[in-house]
């Protein structure tokens, strides 16, 4: 019967390692404590491939509680880990565990390439649990291997287990956000299709005496339109009109060109004391048309707004540019 071949480990100085935080490079998964077999490999001082060559050689000596290879979600989700260390045997004193900074920009490098949706992760890594890595011995071959193996499960020794629950909240609030980000990118998708499907307002529109609910749906969803300003030129405004103008998003602003009254003058006090603020000009002169400015376009009103569609009128979408008609109002 042929002997199983055993993986050479380089006969290299133990103390190459010394400046190596092991316990950083221990992580949670699955609510195990493993360490990932790339760095298992850095410390070994062989490839990561021959490392795995060799564990699959002796597959029958690591079962499933002993290695498993990760998924891509806990690949990503590995690599965010930063997990901080309790002494809970001698003294209170907590040790926080950074890694060294190669380390930190590889799994910086690792989450960023999951960042876009379509991307994955080509290699997917194999764990090995603290069983799993005293298996380890048993493929290597070197005293180096036995040194580095005692120091590994030092490392594990140090880590308290409460330290299982800690990483698995961090790896549950990774895994909502990542949840949270795929939902928003649907929404976005949603908010897309309706605004593609939804009607847009005509250019010109006639509303017979009477068709008051028609005439201010309309002049709703121009207001809704908006995504910067809203500029209303108007003699007679009350608290009808800005009830209609508060249905703009939030953000975008909104001037109303008027002339001033006592009873208009406490309708924008008691207003902007409970809504956003709706800013009044006084109109130094009197104006017959009305004239709604939403963004960069210019609509003729045939009626103040409070009395659209009380009596036959029109919206007409105009050439002007808002600064010419504002221009005139000085």
């Amino acid at each position: 019967m042929a002997k199983k071949q055993k993986l050479e480990v380089a006969n290299c100085d133990l103390k190459k390692i010394d400046g190596i935080n092991i316990e950083s490079l221990i992580r949670i998964i699955r609510g195990q404590q493993v360490m990932l077999d790339s760095d298992l490999a850095m410390l070994y001082g062989v490839e990561t491939k021959a490392l795995n060559q060799a564990v699959k050689r002796n597959v029958n000596r690591f079962p499933d509680d002993f290695m498993f290879q990760l998924t891509q979600e806990e690949a990503v989700a590995s690599r965010s880990q930063i997990a901080t260390l309790n002494d809970g045997q001698n003294s209170s004193r907590s040790q926080n565990v950074t890694l060294n900074e190669k380390d930190a920009n590889l799994k910086s490098q690792f989450v960023t390439s999951k960042t876009k949706r379509g991307q994955n992760i080509k290699y997917l890594p194999y764990a090995f649990t603290r069983n799993g890595i005293a298996m380890l011995s048993s493929v290597l071959k070197s005293e180096t291997a036995v040194g580095v193996n005692i120091r590994i499960m030092r490392a594990f020794t140090m880590i308290p287990q409460l330290v299982n629950y800690n990483a698995q909240l961090v790896q549950r609030i990774f895994n909502i956000e990542q949840h949270q980000q795929e939902t928003d990118e649907k929404i976005d998708i949603i908010i897309e299709k309706i605004e593609e499907i939804s009607p847009k307002p005509l250019p010109e529109q006639v509303f017979p005496t009477g068709c008051v609910w028609d005439a201010w749906t309309y002049i709703s969803d121009l207001v809704r339109s908006a995504r910067q300003r809203i500029v209303l030129i108007d003699n007679f405004v009350d608290e009808r009109t800005l009830l209609l103008l508060d249905k703009r998003a939030v953000g975008v602003e909104c001037t109303v060109h008027t002339r001033f009254s006592k009873q208009s003058e406490l309708d924008f006090e008691k207003h902007n004391e409970q809504n956003a603020e709706i800013k009044r000009i006084q109109l130094p002169l009197h104006i017959h048309d009305r004239y709604l400015i939403v963004d960069n376009e210019v609509w003729l009103l045939g009626a103040s707004v409070k009395d659209m569609g009380r009596g036959l009128c029109t919206v007409i979408k105009v050439d002007f540019t808002p600064e010419m008609m504002l221009s005139l109002l000085k």
